[in-house]
């Protein structure tokens, strides 16, 4: 029998809920090295506010060099109000994460929304709209345009950020989302401001002619206030998102509501050779030590690397059952609890559904 391929794996816990949840998203990846004896290894270390803590930048040396040499980098939410104090370039956020963004290439963002049967009743849509099932990715350009562009900065009376992109980098992030959409319904919405943004008329004309490579796929256009509108009128209509990073950010936070928690959403950044999976909510601090903070993105995020880093679709489909039928058993934590109901701790959601797998 050929030998079982290793696989190594950067933790990065990060802030506020970061750690906890994180622990219980080990616990699952735990439970599935044991049940398919995969031969995992798992390297922490620190990234974000506790970085600066200790070493007084947001992401040191070391940090970058485990997760260079990792297959895949798990990650947990960073940052906080204790830091925002500090100048930009060392803030949780800006030095810390959008910086290994940019040093690792992670040019796409996936973020994916379904509202689980089970939780319908914490979808903030009516029933008169929710009629149908909501399952939709977006993929979000995520190292150039406004957040990246120069020239950028300020003084005291002004400010300049410059959204800037070119055409091989609207290529590159078309065919990805085009890709996906050939293994789901076949539909990719391109979100954009083509009325009045350059930037935008070179990425609506770009992606239009990507198009013509993939002829099975069904292509629309939306202008981003229109699609902003969409997503709470008919979000069903939506397969695959395409955008920018700007309207990426905005955009995917909206649709994330849809579940009624981020603490349900997992993500994905890819990059040409090591790809990073985080929650798509913040670290929380207000409820950060307290136990109650919800896993269920981070161990998802697990899923998600699994499926795209290490090739182990089942293992994945796995947890993603595993975490489905926890919420059919019952199993809430107080973000996706209903008036009234019995709510279960951050360890003991994921009690359940390592028991689950």
């Amino acid at each position: 029998m050929p030998e079982k391929k290793k696989h190594t794996i950067a933790v990065l816990p990060g802030d506020g809920i970061g750690p906890e949840i994180m622990r219980e998203a080990l616990k699952i990846l735990e439970a599935v090295k044991q049940k398919y004896s995969l031969d995992l290894e798992m390297k922490q270390a620190l990234i974000g506010g506790a970085a600066y803590d200790r070493y007084r930048v947001p992401l040191p040396e070391e940090t970058l060099e485990v997760c260079q040499q990792a297959d895949a980098i798990l990650l947990g939410s960073i940052g906080g109000p204790k830091w925002d104090h500090l100048p930009p370039d060392l803030k949780p956020e800006l030095g810390g994460l959008l910086a290994m963004r940019r040093m690792l290439n992670l040019y796409a963002n996936l973020r994916p929304i379904t509202v689980y049967e089970e939780l319908k009743d914490i979808c903030p849509l009516s029933p008169r709209i929710l009629t149908g099932k909501i399952d939709l990715v977006t993929v979000r350009e995520l190292t150039h345009g406004i957040y990246f562009g120069q020239p950028r900065g300020s003084t005291e009376t002004e400010g300049i950020d410059t959204m800037r992109y070119r055409k091989e980098e609207v290529e590159k992030i078309a065919r990805l989302a085009f890709s996906m959409a050939e293994k789901r319904r076949k539909k990719v919405t391109s979100i954009d401001k083509a009325n009045v943004l350059h930037s935008s008329m070179l990425w609506r004309k770009t992606v239009t002619r990507v198009a013509t490579g993939f002829p099975d796929i069904e292509l629309n256009h939306l202008y981003v206030d229109n699609a902003a509108m969409q997503l709470i009128l008919n979000p069903q209509q939506f397969d695959v998102i395409l955008t920018t990073n700007l309207f990426g950010d905005i955009l995917s936070d909206e649709s994330a509501a849809l579940s009624g928690s981020l603490g349900m959403l997992p993500s994905a950044s890819l990059g040409d050779s090591t790809h990073l999976y985080e929650p798509a909510g913040g670290s929380a601090p207000d409820i950060a030590g307290k136990g109650i903070a919800n896993p269920i993105a981070q161990i998802l995020s697990v899923a998600m690397m699994l499926d795209y880093s290490l090739n182990l679709q089942h293992a994945a489909r796995d947890i993603s059952s595993a975490v489905r039928r926890a919420l059919k058993d019952g199993h809430r934590t107080r973000d996706i609890a209903t008036p009234g109901s019995d709510t279960v701790s951050t360890r003991e959601m994921g009690d359940a559904i390592r028991n689950c797998l």
